[in-house]
């Protein structure tokens, strides 16, 4: 038998030269029966063989299909490790200053130490600094002391406080002033400071030993002489490292200490005092921002002149967040000039602020532990932050649902079952735990305007957890906005089938009103600077508020619980006399059609925010002052445009395609 077959050369021979398809002729017959002839004949490539196989079908099949096994998961990077650690004997330490609330760059470092204080099976020391006697403030502690309980942290010695070992730094300055490594120090502050960063020493440096001891004691009694000056300890008055050049370790400060009164008239800095009280206290590891990188050689100097014993110093980066504020000062302005309602309002960076805006601690730990020990400072996105939280407090989210008060259409449902017929649903379908809850079907409902105004007479909708209903009439007003409609239940309605699927609550004079707010960056900027304008970049309006007719479920609200509203987002209880409930960010953009944010916007058009995704370039995002029926036929514009495009470039019945016009031809 002879078989004769046309082919194409490869599309790699192409590319070289054209040529004309050329026969191929072999008898089969003379071939192998163990070899059989395949070709493609679909995309030309030429004729090829291949050894028969001669396994049965089913063989074969077992032979092709081996069992897979799953791939194991790539281990996370462990991004919390120390230096020199030893399982069991770590201890590690939180010393804020009692001078304010703390925030989310405290919580940091306070989960940070936590943290590693877990991992190492070791300890951590609480401890107040309290050597400024003039920023102490007994309030603060108690605040302090709070707000570690709601970050979860948990700590084994303390709270200890710094001033509790003032008697043995005291001790420690005399034998530096005795050795002559410590000196007394009258210039005047500007020239004092000039001189340092000019690298030069002042005229006390050379004051003898005695002399020292004598302006020294002045100091401790706070006279007028002792008042001018400050003690400093001799290491270098040139050394590249700035924080080497003689610094100050001690200074005159006359007002009443909180828990020391009167007995002290000189209080130490923080140089002096951390390297001190980590060592005595059993501190293995000093965690520091490393903005303190360049005192890490000041208090290994402290330490080695001491004879301490040396804890290890490791650096971390400080926590940065945009469009975010870290300073106790500007956020003390921002609460005084009323910009915001006082240190717990949702719109602050501090943790009881980032509690009332709906953060789950479990999600900021989360956060905190995939930054790690990292030294890499970055600006961090509360985006990343706010998926954390979606992740962690989905599944424990109670469900309910609500319309806006503002505006509710009351629809008539012909086909409903009857006037509040109760029924039985889970507050979570995914969560069992949680249990169930009663809502009523009803011949009478209310939807959401916005809802309402993109549909139409005649059309199908989904009554969530009910089924499916016709929409018979829409009644509007003489502004276009919809204020009553009617509706026929559809039994047999296919709900994957119908484009809309709405939220409604039945009217009951058991509905449960309430207040939806909602907030936004405090700062127009995304990285403020230190030398900004405090009021130039403070936004205009942050706080965005909407009544709310929730089901009569929502009577049982607590405060603090966290619940969904659904096809509105999560939200937190702040309070339930009045019932307010605080929207979560959920970390994207775009903003809801039924948010309180987007109603205001669509009142205000130009409170678009700028810079948005999708925005353009130099201008503003106009699409969140469009409402979602304007949004959705520009979308379906922009398609049948992007359809009729394509058409324009389809070739015509018969017509071939320009590559194929281009190919040679038998």
């Amino acid at each position: 038998v002879t078989v004769s077959v046309l082919y194409w050369p490869s599309t790699r021979r192409l590319s070289r030269r054209l040529v004309a398809p050329r026969p191929l002729v072999f008898g089969v017959a003379a071939l192998s029966p163990a070899w059989t002839p395949t070709a493609s004949f679909v995309t030309g490539t030429p004729l090829r063989f291949a050894k028969r196989n001669k396994m049965s079908a089913a063989d074969q099949t077992a032979a092709k299909a081996p069992e897979k096994k799953p791939a194991a998961a790539p281990e996370e990077e462990d991004k919390l490790v120390l230096t020199n650690a030893v399982e069991g004997a770590v201890v590690t330490r939180f010393p804020p200053e009692a001078s304010g609330f703390l925030h989310i760059g405290h919580a940091k470092a306070a989960l940070t130490n936590s943290l590693l204080r877990n991992k190492y099976k070791g300890k951590m020391v609480f401890r107040f600094d309290d050597t400024n006697p003039e920023k102490e403030n007994v309030e603060f502690e108690a605040a302090i002391v709070h707000d570690l309980g709601l970050l979860g942290v948990k700590w084994d010695v303390g709270p200890t406080y710094s001033s509790d070992h003032f008697p043995i730094m005291m001790k420690y300055a005399d034998d530096l002033v005795a050795r002559g490594l410590a000196y007394v120090d009258n210039t005047e502050k500007e020239e004092m400071r000039k001189c340092r960063f000019d690298g030069v020493a002042t005229k006390c440096r050379a004051h003898t030993v005695e002399e020292n001891q004598r302006l020294w004691e002045e100091m401790k009694k706070g006279s007028p002489e002792g008042q001018a000056c400050c003690l400093r300890a001799k290491i270098s008055v040139d050394a590249d490292n700035k924080a080497l050049r003689d610094p100050t370790i001690y200074r005159v400060n006359l007002n009443p200490h909180p828990r020391q009164g009167d007995k002290y008239k000189v209080y130490p800095t923080y140089d002096w005092c951390c390297p001190i009280v980590d060592s005595i206290e059993g501190v293995t590891h000093a965690l520091r921002t490393n903005e303190y990188h360049d005192r890490n050689a000041q208090y290994d100097w402290i330490i080695d002149q001491l004879g301490l014993r040396k804890p290890t110093i490791e650096d971390f980066s400080r926590l940065n967040m945009e469009y975010s504020l870290m300073s106790k000062r500007k956020l003390t302005k921002l609460v005084a000039d009323g910009v915001v309602d006082g240190w717990d309002d949702p719109r602050f960076p501090t943790v009881r602020g980032l509690v009332r805006r709906g953060l789950h601690m479990d999600a900021l730990a989360e956060f905190i532990k995939i930054q790690g020990m990292s030294k890499a400072v970055n600006l961090m996105e509360w985006s990343k932050l706010w998926n954390l939280n979606n992740q962690a407090i989905d599944p424990q989210a109670a469900r309910y649902t609500c319309v806006s008060a503002e505006t509710p259409v009351v629809v008539k449902v012909a086909g409903a079952p009857g006037h509040l017929v109760a029924d039985t649903k889970l507050r979570h379908k995914k969560n069992e735990a949680l249990g169930t809850k009663t809502y009523y079907k009803s011949d009478e409902v209310l939807l959401d305007a916005e809802d309402v105004a993109l549909l139409k007479d005649g059309d199908e909708v989904t009554l969530m957890d009910w089924g499916n209903a016709f929409i018979t009439e829409i009644v509007k007003n003489d502004a276009g906005v919809p204020v009553s409609a009617t509706a026929t239940m559809n039994p047999d309605g296919d709900v994957k089938k119908t484009k809309y699927k709405l939220t409604w609550v039945p009217t009951n004079e058991k509905n449960v009103a309430f207040e939806m707010r909602e907030f936004d960056h405090i700062l127009t900027k995304k990285k403020p600077e230190e030398g900004d304008d405090l009021d130039a970049i403070v936004a205009k309006v942050t706080k965005y508020t909407m009544r709310g007719t929730g089901e009569e479920a929502m009577a049982e609200l607590q405060p603090g619980q966290t619940i969904q509203l659904e096809r509105r987002g999560f939200y937190r209880v702040d309070s339930v006399g009045p019932l307010i409930l605080h929207a979560i960010p959920d970390g994207r953009d775009k903003v809801n059609h039924l948010s309180a944010k987007a109603q205001y916007i669509k009142q205000n058009p130009s409170a678009a925010p700028a810079g948005a995704k999708g925005a353009k370039k130099g201008g503003e995002d106009k699409s969140a002052a469009m409402t979602l029926e304007e949004k959705r036929a520009a979308k379906a514009a922009k398609k049948a445009a992007s359809g009729k495009k394509k058409e324009e470039k389809k070739p015509a019945e018969g017509e071939k395609p320009a590559e194929a016009a281009a190919a040679p031809t038998a």
